[in-house]
């Protein structure tokens, strides 16, 4: 056995040394808010206690829909944290208290909540992930539109900028991820019943979010995505002890804004959904592009992307070189990547590139190789 196959199996020893201590990891997932993840929640959660496991309420959002809410009867709820922002009170899960009583099984909803900014976790699934390490079962509930790759594609359905995102690695650590479906007329006649908002807010609504079509392409990416989740699952859990895929992608990211988000979105959707080991992201400054000569918000977007790729699960790499096209084979090649992803040239870091011919330069010093180049729009 190769060095580099004894590595790879101590490694894959220890993941499952880690997830036997891990508490597990169930995800209800939905197109919209209305489908029925809290309801499904809470009957879980009654079933559970009838069959003596003890399961108890982190934090449930019932909106005070009467179904949801009378679910909650009976079951043993965990105090919620009161705390004053902006001079309301307002009730945050208690993490510390979860921790504390240990209960077997925990229901926490609103998975891509923001917490208020004095809590020791920025989002509740970071609270979740600290709950599973500490070997506590979590059942929890997102929307589609809350997955972080999938944002630019949200945006273009909706006309809505989401603001709190769920990274993708949230979903791949989940054990199960289950679909709540219903169709596009059921959606909407539990909106006209007043069964998911006030009826002082369902006319709004149907004027904007709940749209047929909207619906419809919101329900298919859940669908997709469930159907992807459980393609990975097979193949991590069945064949991985057979296949140790090494394969590696590597993303070129520049200054700009949104071409850098896109890219590294649709990177780490490529990664995730073809089952590459690793991918990378790479972000090369050159003279030009030095802390004194761009701007304060030019460097506050950059970092923030690249807190995006960290959040998707990426490694990132920054390297000062006027040279880009070389930079970027060399890395390739020090990091043995088998894809290159670029933007299309934008105003950008690529717009250089094929202005100068330095793309052709990269395109001929990966002629040779097993390297292939990707460009996304």
């Amino acid at each position: 056995m190769l060095s580099n196959d004894k590595d790879q199996s101590a490694e894959y020893f220890l993941d499952l040394i880690k997830k036997s201590r891990r508490g597990k990891f169930k995800i209800y997932i939905g197109m919209s808010a209305g489908v029925g993840k809290t309801f499904r929640m809470l009957q879980e959660a009654h079933a559970m206690l009838k069959s003596g496991i003890d399961v108890q309420i982190g934090f449930i959002e019932t909106h005070n829909r009467p179904e949801t809410h009378a679910l909650l009867a009976g079951l043993p709820l965990i105090p919620r944290r009161k705390v004053f922002y902006k001079g309301k009170e307002l009730e945050e899960m208690d993490l510390q208290a979860i921790l504390n009583v240990r209960p077997e099984v925990v229901i926490v909803d609103e998975l891509a909540h923001s917490n208020i900014p004095s809590a020791k976790n920025e989002k509740r699934w970071q609270d979740v992930l600290e709950i599973l390490d500490a070997g506590i079962n979590v059942i929890s509930a997102v929307n589609i539109q809350h997955l972080e790759s999938l944002n630019e594609e949200i945006k273009l359905i909706t006309d809505i900028e989401v603001s709190e995102r769920v990274p993708d690695k949230v979903l791949r650590l989940a054990d199960e991820v289950v679909n709540i479906d219903l169709t596009a007329d059921e959606l909407i006649n539990r909106l006209k019943e007043g069964k998911i908002y006030d009826q002082t807010k369902v006319e709004l609504a149907l004027k904007n979010f709940f749209q047929s079509d909207k619906i419809l392409q919101l329900r298919e990416l859940a669908l997709k995505e469930v159907a992807q989740q459980l393609d990975n699952k097979i193949e991590r859990e069945v064949y991985s002890r057979n296949k140790l895929k090494n394969e590696k992608i590597l993303a070129c990211i520049s200054t700009n804004q949104d071409n850098a988000k896109r890219i590294i979105r649709k990177t780490a959707r490529l990664a995730e959904n073809n089952d590459y080991s690793k991918w990378l992201v790479l972000y090369v400054q050159t003279p030009a592009e030095s802390a004194d000569r761009i701007g304060l918000a030019t460097q506050r977007h950059l970092i923030n992307n690249l807190k995006l790729a960290t959040e998707l699960g990426a490694e990132v790499l920054r390297v000062k070189d006027k040279n880009i096209a070389n930079s970027i084979f060399q890395v390739a090649q020090n990091q043995e990547v088998s894809l290159i992803v670029i933007g299309k040239p934008k105003h950008s870091l690529f717009s250089y590139l094929f202005n100068l011919g330095i793309f052709d330069q990269l395109m001929q010093k990966t002629s040779n190789t097993h390297i292939d180049l990707l460009i996304i729009s």
